[in-house]
C-alpha cells in the first residue's frame, strides 16, 4: 500500500463519517495492516484509489469498515456487570414491572459473545428464582458489521475463541460440540437473542425500548461529539431507571440531567432519569 499524507486524512475522514471511529493521526501502521490483504485483493494500490471507490462500492465499503472495526471480545467480559445484572438490576428490574418481558440492548455486539454471555446470565438466574421471569428476556444485539452478524446467527465457535473467559461448567451445560475444537450455542440461549444490523450513528428508532443497554469498550473509539450524541440517543431508548453498562475503562463525565452513576463496589452502571 502507498499513501501520502493527504490521502490517509480522506481516510481519516471516510472512516469518521462512515461509523463514527475516530482514528489516530499516527495510525498509518494499523491501516496498512488491516486493509494491506483487501487492497491487493481488489488491485488497489493507493488509500486515496480506496477512498474514490468505497464511494461507488456499498460492498466494498462493508469491507474495508469490517476490517478496520476492532471485533475483540471475550465471554463474560470483566465479569461484575453480569454479577451486578443478576444481583441487582434484574431483582429491580422485575419488581418495578412484575410480569413484563424485560429487553436488554447488546451494541456493537461483535463476535457475539456479550449477548450469549447475557443469555446464559438470564438462565442462570431463571435457575436460581424460580418463575421470577414469567414473561422471559429478549437480547436485541446489534453490530454494524454484516460478515459478524453472519457468524453471530450461526453461534458456533473455536477452541480459541471457547477459551478466552468460558468455564468449562458454562461450556457442558451451554454449548453443544459440534466437531473436534468447534461448539455451538445451545438453541435455548440462542432463542432469547435477535441479531440486527446498525451502525450507532444512524436512528435507534425502530429498536423500541430497554430496560437495560450494554455499551461496552465501544466508545473509545469516537470523537467527544460523537460519544455524547449517542449517549443522549440511547438514554431515549431505556426506560425510566433502566441501566446503561459501559465498559471498565469507560466512564461516563457528563450528561448529569439523563443518568445517575451508581456504584457497585466492583463497578460502576448508570441509571437512566
Amino acid at each position: 500500500m502507498t499513501s501520502t499524507h493527504s490521502e490517509f486524512e480522506l481516510f481519516r475522514d471516510f472512516l469518521e463519517k462512515t461509523c463514527g471511529i475516530l482514528l489516530g493521526a499516527n495510525k498509518q501502521y494499523l491501516v496498512a495492516s488491516r486493509l494491506n490483504k483487501l487492497m491487493e485483493q481488489q488491485g488497489i494500490k493507493s488509500l486515496g484509489e480506496l477512498v474514490q471507490k468505497v464511494q461507488m462500492r456499498s460492498q466494498l465499503r462493508e469491507q474495508v469498515v469490517d476490517a478496520m472495526t476492532t471485533n475483540e471480545t471475550l465471554w463474560f467480559r470483566d465479569t461484575y456487570p453480569f454479577e451486578v445484572l443478576k444481583s441487582r438490576v434484574l431483582p429491580e428490574a422485575i419488581k418495578a414491572a412484575p410480569g413484563q418481558r424485560l429487553r436488554i440492548w447488546s451494541a456493537a455486539c461483535s463476535s457475539g459473545q456479550e449477548p450469549y454471555s447475557l443469555s446464559m446470565t438470564i438462565d442462570e438466574f431463571e435457575r436460581s428464582n424460580l418463575g421470577q421471569l414469567k414473561a422471559g428476556v429478549q437480547i436485541v444485539a446489534t453490530d454494524l458489521s454484516g460478515s459478524m452478524l453472519t457468524a453471530c446467527k450461526g453461534g458456533e465457535y473455536d477452541s480459541l475463541a471457547i477459551g478466552r473467559g468460558l468455564s468449562q461448567e458454562r461450556l457442558a451445560r451451554y454449548f453443544d460440540q459440534k466437531t473436534p475444537g468447534r461448539w455451538t450455542v445451545k438453541p435455548a440461549i440462542k432463542s432469547r437473542v435477535e441479531f440486527r444490523a446498525l451502525n450507532l450513528l444512524d436512528s435507534y428508532a425502530t429498536l423500541g425500548k430497554f430496560d437495560m443497554v450494554f455499551c461496552r469498550n465501544v466508545l473509545i473509539y469516537f470523537s467527544a461529539e460523537v460519544k455524547r450524541d449517542i449517549l443522549l440517543r440511547i438514554h431515549a431508548t431505556l426506560k425510566p431507571g433502566g441501566y446503561l453498562f459501559l465498559g471498565a475503562s469507560e466512564a461516563l463525565n457528563a450528561l448529569p440531567d439523563h443518568y445517575q452513576m451508581v456504584q457497585c463496589s466492583p463497578g460502576i452502571i448508570y441509571k437512566a432519569k
